[in-house]
């Protein structure tokens, strides 16, 4: 059995990328979800609805030893079952002015996204080697390309896993295995629900926000055996931000 784990595949672009890999490939999709079991459930629903197979496994990818134990039961009762494909796609905001920013803000943000990346990928990444094959797709985003005031927090973890991206594909090339991260703009979602749309769409010379399927699409494609010659790569999706 191959599989595709997709982190904080509940909601958003993370539940709209477990629909695409169901759709596109012949992966069982691992989605990982810490809280909201209900919206898990509809998107592993829409998983088996477009042909695939899937199964919840329930994790914060900021606790080492959750993220441990969880996987390590999971792989003792699928003991044939391969993990090719890994979206580190779990990430929280937690906005503010860095002057006023809490230590706990601060922490938060960074353990979910920079250790998150770290916690899982580690727990695969000699399987991945082992086995010599794998696609690693990192969820970074804009604040960690360009950098977006009143996101210090945010912008330091999606730049250091942004780095991350680079340094990691060098280290695993040689066996198959690629490690690209994807960066979106302003992406229609729970998200990005309190923003202030129509001020922010002046910014973007597409004139719109994104859709996550749009950003599923990308993700796919970068997770299917035709993507082999990229690695290190970090794809901007925002709509012509940086034109």
């Amino acid at each position: 059995m191959k599989c595709a784990l997709v982190t904080g595949g509940s909601r958003g672009i993370g539940s709209a990328i477990c629909q695409k890999l169901a759709a596109d490939s012949s992966y069982h999709i691992l989605i990982n979800y810490q809280s909201n079991l209900e919206a898990a459930e509809e998107t592993l629903q829409k998983v088996i609805d477009n042909g695939a197979t899937g199964e919840l496994l329930k994790f914060d990818v900021g606790n080492a030893d959750e993220v441990k134990t969880v996987l390590g039961q999971w792989q003792e009762a699928n003991p044939e079952a391969i993990v090719e494909v890994i979206v580190n796609n779990a990430g929280i905001t937690r906005d503010g002015l860095f002057m006023w920013m809490s230590q706990e803000d601060w922490s938060q943000v960074i353990n979910t996204s920079l250790n998150g990346f770290y916690n899982v990928t580690s727990f695969f990444i000699q399987k991945l080697l082992r086995n010599k094959y794998g696609r690693i797709i990192n969820m970074v985003s804009v604040s960690g390309v360009k950098g977006t005031p009143g996101q210090t927090n945010y912008s330091a973890a999606k730049g250091a896993v942004v780095a991350a991206t680079k340094a990691l594909a060098q280290e695993v090339a040689k066996r198959n295995i690629t490690v690209n991260a994807v960066a979106p703009g302003f992406i229609k979602t729970d998200m990005t629900g309190d923003l202030d749309e129509k001020e922010l769409v002046k910014m973007v010379p597409a004139n719109r926000f994104g859709e996550a399927e749009e950003v599923a699409d990308l993700v796919s494609f970068l997770a299917s055996k035709k993507a082999g010659y990229i690695t290190g790569e970090i794809i901007n999706i925002n709509g012509g931000i940086y034109s």
